[in-house]
């Protein structure tokens, strides 16, 4: 329990994000049903509220987008994805390509958390390899800066 109180406000609203496109991908339907569902939620409250809007709405906006960036580097089709790993790469790239506030490492690092918290077995380390593929082609700069020093 000591651990949960020691989540960052942007950690939780990863997982309340996740959640939220787990229940999406099992049930298309609108995002505003869903938010509520999930606003629902015990500890919601701790959440940062603007990022998990971000995340929830962006991913589910942007999913035809996200999904062309990450079949790029995919060694199945999506539809083989299970629905949490899913759920993550969306949220990693999204992440990636629209929360600049966010280091690319930062990004890799949650998605991967939330892949070891709610995925299974090895889905962590499929996870890791996608979105390292990924970021040089969304944050370039940022990636050739960090592996130069």
């Amino acid at each position: 329990m000591l651990r949960d109180r020691t989540k960052s406000a942007r950690r939780r609203a990863r997982e309340f994000a996740l959640q939220g496109l787990y229940e999406w991908q099992l049930n298309p339907r609108d995002t505003s049903a869903i938010e509520a569902h999930v606003r629902e939620q015990d500890e919601f409250h701790k959440c940062d509220r603007v990022h998990f809007d971000a995340l929830l709405h962006g991913c589910v906006a942007q999913r035809e987008s996200l999904d062309a960036q990450l079949v790029k580097f995919l060694d199945r089709p999506l539809d083989e994805l299970s629905p949490i790993e899913h759920a993550v790469l969306w949220v990693g790239t999204y992440e990636l390509a629209h929360c600049m506030d966010v280091p690319y490492k930062v990004a890799i690092n949650e998605a991967v958390e939330l892949a070891k918290s709610f995925g299974g077995t090895d889905g962590h380390k499929y996870v890791n390899g996608v979105l390292d593929h990924l970021a040089p082609l969304l944050r370039a700069e940022e990636v050739k800066a960090q592996r130069q020093r």
